[in-house]
């Protein structure tokens, strides 16, 4: 599976963005898909999660009141609505895709290119 991230931008603290991933190639349905951010300086986080079929969410607790993860297998998109953004949540973020949920994100096969979110203060 090949995947595509965008939605990213420069929003204002409290603002929100919502991401998208979308999927090529079969089998989209198949895989778990997760949301892992990277700020500067900073090693890669796990921030959200979602199992194949959308039963399942998880997320990281700097986030888990604020960020809801959503799937449409039907148009092999999965999206990440970000409201209350702060300047900590400034980073480049991933999409990934995987057959097992781990928050290690090298055993994610498959990444998206990145899409950078801004929050200023």
């Amino acid at each position: 599976v090949q995947l595509a991230d965008s939605g990213g931008g420069l929003v204002q603290a409290g603002g929100s963005l919502r991401l998208s991933c979308v999927g090529s190639g079969v089998y989209f349905n198949t895989y778990n898909i997760a949301w892992f951010r990277q700020a500067p300086g900073k090693e890669r986080e796990f921030v959200a999660a979602i199992t194949h079929f959308g039963g399942d969410a998880r997320y990281a607790d700097s986030v888990k009141t604020r960020f809801t993860i959503s799937r449409d297998n039907s148009k092999n998109t999965a999206s990440l609505q970000m409201n209350n953004l702060k300047p900590e949540d400034t980073a480049v973020y991933s999409c990934a895709a995987a057959s097992l949920i781990t928050t290690t994100p090298t055993r994610w096969a498959y990444w998206g290119q990145g899409t950078q979110v801004t929050v200023s203060s």
